[in-house]
């Protein structure tokens, strides 16, 4: 039977479908069911699938690289074979990358904060010393960003996103103003919408001439080799592109391995100039005498080059794309014919971002709580957890099983459908 747009129903149309919706949400909530569609995890057959690379160092001269020791101290920079490997997969040179622990937002936070204890290359001074900071931030983001900027109580401006990635009229105007320091993007399959910046908004970006001059146009390109439902997609050497248009100094790009090998021991990097790689490693090297070098050259060998890991990621690809395309089955199915939603179609990244009708995410949200489906929370996607329309909701498809997750995804349908005839009357 045809759907009908709930919008066009009548409301004696809308009570009977309200009653047959809440009837299939009873029996979700009596089947007791603990679901998980919160975070963008790796699943356990991803995680098994690289688990050989464990077994890549057995013998006690496999641990020097190119002359290193990996078993002791020093090369707070990373190990010379990662600084390549990294490079080769980002498109800039060895000696533009730093290679940190497992996580790339701890070096999002060490980079932020070196900006407050002692300032970057181009401050006056340390922003700490500075009455406001404040940072762009494109909405719907990842939460996390907005959780580093927060905490060091910068303030946070929403701009949005399009097709084509952040407002860049928006953008290029906040950037006049010299108390705005920096900038988060997550260019390529952008959390949670999974948006491709365009060449265009990209050449922007590298050629902004902010007030602030120690301005940090912050690159998380945490999915830059994340495709699961099409070909490798290139993107653009943004430290290169910068460098073009005399902002040499003004870009730091992160990436990690935690969804090419595991999240809990992988290789996290940070890239930018040759001076600012020089100058957060004279820093760092205080915190630290080094991160963990054994990790890393068990990377090196595992992954070898920028070709082989590519060759990998099309394998966690054919586990990835069968549960986003139930994901969106699911909503092509049973929410694009009611007009109470809108969503994106992503080919890579780890998530599907919906905008429920205004005032209906939370709602929604709750509902799936109750059902045994756990979700980002609503407002998460947003700077202070305040999403202004109600709206957004992100769907992470990557950690359960497809089957547990064609049951979440049901419920999830059923809920966004019971919330949006609320919100229109029944």
């Amino acid at each position: 039977m045809m759907k009908k747009n709930y919008k066009e129903m009548t409301k004696p149309e809308r009570q009977a479908e309200y009653a047959a919706v809440k009837a299939e949400f009873e029996g979700a909530k009596a089947l007791h069911l603990e679901l998980n569609m919160a975070r963008g995890k790796p699943s356990r057959q991803q995680l098994d699938m690289v688990t050989p690379m464990l077994q890549v160092l057995t013998q006690p001269e496999q641990f020097v690289s190119d002359g290193v020791e990996t078993r002791n101290y020093g090369e707070v920079a990373g190990i010379p074979a990662a600084r390549k490997l990294f490079a080769d997969i980002l498109g800039c040179k060895p000696e533009q990358v730093f290679v940190g622990g497992n996580a790339s937002l701890q070096l999002m936070y060490d980079a932020i904060s070196k900006a407050f204890t002692h300032g970057l290359l181009h401050s006056e001074k340390p922003w700490s010393k500075l009455d406001t900071v404040k940072w762009i931030c494109p909405v719907p983001g990842y939460d996390r960003h907005f959780k580093v900027t927060g905490s060091f109580g910068v303030e946070m401006i929403n701009v949005p996103m399009t097709d084509q990635g952040p407002d860049m009229d928006m953008v290029e105007e906040l950037i006049k103003d010299p108390a705005v320091k920096g900038m988060w993007n997550v260019p390529k399959y952008s959390n949670p919408e999974g948006v491709v910046y365009s060449d265009e908004t990209i050449r922007r970006l590298a050629a902004m001439k902010p007030a602030a001059p120690d301005f940090m146009l912050m690159w998380d390109n945490a999915y830059c080799i994340h495709e699961f439902d099409c070909d490798f997609v290139p993107f653009s050497d943004i430290i290169g592109l910068c460098a073009q248009y005399g902002n040499a100094d003004m870009v730091y790009e992160f990436a990690s391995t935690s969804k090419v090998t595991f999240p809990g021991a992988g290789v996290a990097v940070m890239a930018a100039s040759e001076a600012n790689i020089q100058y957060f490693s004279k820093l760092i090297n205080i915190q630290t005498i080094g991160y963990d070098k054994v990790n890393q050259l068990r990377h090196v060998l595992y992954l070898q080059d920028r070709e082989h890991t590519l060759a990998l990621m099309k394998r966690h690809a054919a586990v990835l794309a069968p549960k986003f395309h139930a994901v969106l089955n699911a909503l092509d199915s049973e929410i694009a014919p009611l007009g109470i939603a809108d969503y994106k179609r992503p080919v890579g990244g780890y998530f599907v971002s919906v905008d429920a009708m205004h005032g209906c995410a939370k709602r929604t949200l709750a509902l799936c709580k109750e059902a045994g489906v756990t979700m980002t929370g609503a407002g998460a996607t947003f700077p202070y957890g305040l999403d202004p329309n109600d709206s957004n909701i992100r769907i992470a498809p990557s950690f359960p099983p497809v089957e547990e997750l064609k049951q979440a995804i049901a419920i999830f349908c059923n809920c966004l459908k019971l919330a949006a005839l609320e919100k229109l009357g029944v």
